[in-house]
C-alpha cells in the first residue's frame, strides 16, 4: 500500500502525518508554524521530508488562504501573508523533489467529510467549520465546489451587513470566530484569559452568562446557515472545528434554527423554508488531514 506524507499548515502549528492510502495514520507530529518567512517554513517541512523521504510517494498539503488546487499556485495566503503570489508547490519542490499537491484548509475539511464521513452520500450540502476564522465547503451534485478563482466557501469573507467593507468585525469569518467567543465570555467573567476548554465548562455547567454569549453566537452562525439554504439549498450542514465535539453547541444552533423557522412561519407574508439536517462533522483534529490526501490521490489520479 502506498505512503504519503501529509501536512496541516495552521496559523500557528503544522500537524504532519505519515498515512497510507486508505488514511490510516501511521505516525504524526506537531511543529509550529513560522509566520513572516517563507525560507524556514519551506526549511522546517523539509527537514520532516527527509525523514520520510523513502518511504513517500508524495506530499499533500492542507493550508490557509485562496489558492488553485490543481497548480499550487497562491492568491492569497490568509494567516500566511507572505504566502501570496506565488506558486507554493514549485518553491517547496526545489527542497522535496517529490509529487506535491495543495488545497485549502476547509475544503479540506469538506473533503474528509465527503470522503469517509458526514457527508458521504449528500447531494447537496456545506461544512463550516469554527474555529480562529470560518472555513468550510459547499458540495453540489456530491462534489466539492471551488467556483470562479477557487474562492467558494471562503466563509469568513461573508459580509455580515453592509458598514465599511473593510472591517474585518463586520464579517462572519469575526462573529463566528472561537476567539470572539471567549473574549466575551472573559470579559463577561472578569478574567484575563478563558480558552474554549473552560468557556464549555461554564457553559455545560448551566452558567447563564455563558450560555446568553453560546445563545447570541449561534444566532450569528444559524443566520449564516439561513443564508446558505437560499443559495444552494443543502439537504445536510456539517459542524467542524474543535468546538464541534461539545454537544451543547449543535444543541443551542439546532434550538435557534428551528427558533427561525417557526419566525419565517408567521404574520403576513409566511415563507416555504425545508429543513436542513445539522450534524458534526466526523472529523476534526485530523479533517485537514485526511482531506489533503484525497485532494492529492484525486489528483495523481487524474480523476478530480
Amino acid at each position: 500500500m502506498k505512503k504519503y506524507l501529509v501536512f496541516d499548515i495552521g496559523g500557528t502549528a503544522i500537524k504532519f502525518a505519515h498515512m497510507t492510502e486508505d488514511a490510516t495514520i501511521l505516525e504524526k507530529g506537531l511543529i509550529d508554524t513560522i509566520r513572516d518567512n517563507m525560507e524556514v517554513l519551506v526549511e522546517s517541512i523539509g527537514e520532516i521530508y527527509d525523514k520520510y523521504q523513502d518511504d513517500i510517494n508524495g506530499i499533500a498539503i492542507s493550508l490557509p488562504g485562496v489558492l488553485d488546487s490543481d497548480t499550487g499556485y497562491m492568491y492569497f495566503g490568509g494567516s500566511l501573508h507572505f504566502n501570496a503570489n506565488l506558486n507554493f508547490v514549485e518553491v517547496l519542490q526545489k527542497r522535496c523533489p517529490t509529487t506535491i499537491t495543495l488545497e485549502n484548509d476547509g475544503k479540506s475539511a469538506a473533503l474528509a467529510e465527503i470522503w469517509k464521513g458526514s457527508m458521504r452520500g449528500v447531494k447537496h450540502g456545506a461544512v463550516i467549520a469554527l474555529g480562529t476564522g470560518v472555513g468550510g465547503g459547499v458540495i453540489i451534485d456530491g462534489k466539492l465546489h471551488k467556483g470562479h478563482g477557487f474562492y467558494a466557501g471562503e466563509f469568513s469573507h461573508v459580509r455580515a451587513n453592509c458598514e465599511e467593507p473593510s472591517n474585518p468585525m463586520f464579517s462572519w469569518g469575526a462573529l463566528g470566530s472561537v476567539m470572539l467567543l471567549t473574549s466575551k465570555a472573559s470579559h463577561a467573567k472578569g478574567v484575563e484569559k478563558m480558552d474554549g476548554y473552560e468557556f464549555f465548562e461554564y457553559a455545560n455547567n448551566g452558567d447563564q452568562t455563558i450560555l446568553a454569549i453560546l445563545d447570541n453566537y449561534t444566532q450569528n452562525i444559524v443566520t449564516q446557515i439561513f443564508n446558505l439554504q437560499a443559495i444552494i439549498s443543502p439537504e445536510k450542514i456539517a459542524i467542524g472545528g474543535g468546538i464541534s465535539a461539545q454537544p451543547i453547541l449543535l444543541e443551542y444552533i439546532k434550538k435557534n434554527i428551528d427558533k427561525m423557522y417557526d419566525q419565517m412561519n408567521q404574520g403576513m407574508f409566511k415563507l416555504y423554508v425545508p429543513k436542513v439536517e445539522i450534524v458534526p462533522c466526523e472529523f476534526r483534529n485530523d479533517s485537514n488531514l485526511i482531506g489533503a490526501l484525497f485532494h492529492h490521490l484525486n489528483i495523481i489520479n487524474d480523476s478530480f
